[in-house]
């Protein structure tokens, strides 16, 4: 029988930051004495991730992944391009999308040991960031792009449609990752949002001398530039700006969308 518990490996994962396979080593190796495995773990060079998780983690990877009937992203947080770009890393953030995407956003914590030794062996904040999970249902395509930088992912994007085919779903989403939407029609924008913008175009008209009689239609015009900027379906389309997305999806239907950029 060991000299120690399950409860002293996880007093000892949280007074050192190690990952958890890492302190039941150290535990083994000291006979169950706390402060000698603290020892161990340092000469180690395995504690000190409680430190690191004070460190701000701004850079990372997104990856999409794509099940019988959902699709999700998942973004994995660390400190350095560096790291980023590692093969660990990337893999593993491969994995959580491909978890989530099975069996739900919760899905990340059944790797939480992964992310702890990750933290161990590359010497930095790792965490989890944004995670996306869309179910599909039936009559539902899934449309999905991921822009790579130095192989991993920076820029996914998943949409869902409806009385559309997957190569439109794609174009959709390809043209989400470039032009950065916030909201899918212009209902969906917050009143108190466009009351203060609103707001802020009428004092710009009037601080240029716009004549007062015709500032409605002055900020009536600067207002709908301002959703297009934000509102997909009024947004020009990336490939051909003569048409806007509602023109290029025609009768479909754009059911929800999400974009996960790292460090967004």
């Amino acid at each position: 029988m060991p000299a120690f518990t399950a409860k002293d490996v996880q007093a000892l994962r949280q007074a050192t930051g190690a990952g958890m396979l890492d302190c039941k080593r150290a535990l083994e190796a000291s006979d169950g004495d706390v402060e000698a495995a603290k020892r161990w773990l340092r000469e180690q060079g395995l504690a000190g991730a409680a430190k690191r998780s004070e460190r701000e983690a701004t850079q990372g990877a997104v990856t999409v992944a794509v099940s019988a009937r959902a699709a999700a992203v998942v973004e994995l947080r660390c400190e350095t391009d560096f790291v980023a770009k590692s093969e660990s890393f990337v893999g593993l953030a491969a994995e959580l999308a491909e978890l989530v995407a099975a069996d739900g956003e919760d899905a990340v914590s059944e790797r939480a040991d992964a992310i702890d030794d990750l933290k161990t062996s590359l010497k930095e904040n790792i965490s989890v960031g944004r995670v996306v999970r869309f179910p599909v249902s039936d009559g539902e395509v899934i449309g999905t792009y991921q822009h790579m930088q130095a192989g991993r992912g920076v820029n996914a994007v998943v949409v869902v449609m409806r009385d559309a085919d997957e190569e439109l779903a794609h174009d959709v989403a390809v043209h989400i990752a470039f032009a950065r939407p916030t909201y899918l029609r212009r209902e969906d924008v917050p009143e108190q949002e466009i009351a203060t913008e609103r707001e802020t175009v009428e004092k710009i008209s009037r601080n240029e001398g716009k004549p007062e009689a015709a500032l409605p239609k002055i900020v009536d015009g600067r207002m709908n530039g301002w959703f297009k900027e934000r509102v997909l379906l009024e947004q020009p389309y990336a490939k051909d700006e003569k048409r806007t997305i509602a023109d290029l999806i025609g009768a479909a239907q754009i059911e929800r969308f999400a974009q996960v950029e790292v460090g967004g």
